[in-house]
């Protein structure tokens, strides 16, 4: 039966030129700093991010609670929007790891508002948390895969800066909020002191994230992720396919963007209420989301429900345009009980 799987962009298998690089690999012991493929991803990443250094982890949540390591002290806060993935789905692991709170910030499509974001920054009192970092998602997951404009991004960081917190970007979809948006991952990564990138999203490699700031950060880095048991001996062969992602499959992400388009425009068409993506996440509305999603994976399409009446689909580099025709395909045979 033919199938396509839009549960996530993680999902991605290498392709057989990815294989290539992987096998080629020239490998050392990255844990004693000689793997000098690793060395090369890091350098590419850093380069491309317009950071001094980078360090490469096993995913993005240890890149991301690095990072929150780094710019703070247990018992202070960081200010996040209410959908953003440090809260929502990295396992308490800033309260467990680190020590701090969480407070977040309402916010409209996932993106932060300056101005509210600085109504949450609390007078100095004994009795608050001090608040020493803000962290942005880009693209903005919950919010429908929404890129920052690029002026809030610096907005942010200013409100930030004005009150002395740090700002870390948690960019696990950067490439393709740059792609979208047309403003580069580098000049989106420069109002902030760290960003984070997955290459094992849209990007197409099968494990690996990377952290990028500035050079003494790193350093200091490279003694978190070793705590966190985030040190890996001959990662070349992975960090092998981090370089073909980031040299060969950042450009083909707007492949991906279009046909999400053109599945919010068919579901539309067939009546379902759908927000028009942004890049490459469709939100759909549905009368019964565990529902949907069981009904839509016995037809081969395979979805996540993200609340009780909404599905969402991701597209990516494994989804073909017969992915898109099948999806509409069985959203159209299961109207009558899938439509709201």
């Amino acid at each position: 039966m033919p199938s396509v799987d839009m549960r996530s962009d993680t999902v991605t298998r290498p392709t057989s030129a990815m294989w290539d690089a992987m096998r080629q690999a020239e490998l050392g012991d990255d844990v004693l700093g000689d793997d000098p493929t690793v060395i090369a991803l890091q350098e590419l990443a850093a380069e491309t991010l317009g950071k001094e250094a980078a360090i490469f982890t096993p995913s993005g949540t240890m890149a991301n609670q690095i990072a929150i390591r780094l710019h703070t002290q247990p018992g202070d806060a960081i200010l996040m929007e209410a959908g953003a993935h440090p809260f929502n789905y990295e396992g308490a692991a800033a309260a467990m790891i680190s020590g701090v709170q969480i407070r977040t910030v309402p916010g409209r499509d996932g993106i932060l508002n300056p101005d509210v974001l600085a109504n949450h920054f609390r007078p100095k009192d004994p009795h608050c948390a001090p608040v020493t970092l803000v962290t942005t998602e880009d693209t903005a997951n919950r919010g429908g895969g929404t890129p920052y404009p690029i002026d809030v991004l610096e907005e942010i960081a200013a409100v930030a800066r004005d009150r002395n917190a740090s700002t870390h970007l948690d960019g696990a979809r950067l490439f393709n909020a740059a792609v979208a948006s047309g403003v580069s991952a580098a000049r989106r990564s420069e109002p902030h002191d760290t960003v984070s990138i997955c290459l094992s999203k849209g990007l197409g490699a099968p494990v690996g994230s990377l952290l990028a700031g500035p050079a003494d950060l790193i350093e200091r880095a490279l003694w978190v992720r070793k705590a966190l048991g985030g040190g890996m001996r001959q990662a070349g062969v992975l960090a092998a396919a981090g370089i073909y992602a980031l040299k060969n499959n950042i450009h083909r992400l707007d492949d991906d963007h279009t046909r999400a388009q053109r599945l919010a425009t068919g579901l539309t068409e067939l009546g379902y209420p759908t927000q028009a993506p942004q890049t490459n996440m469709v939100y759909v509305d549905v009368q019964d989301g565990p529902q949907a999603q069981a009904s839509l994976e016995a037809r081969g399409v395979r979805c996540l429900h993200v609340s009780s009446t909404a599905l969402r689909l991701v597209t990516h580099m494994d989804v073909d345009d017969d992915g898109i025709a099948l999806a509409l395909e069985s959203f159209k045979a299961l109207r009558d009980t899938l439509c709201p």
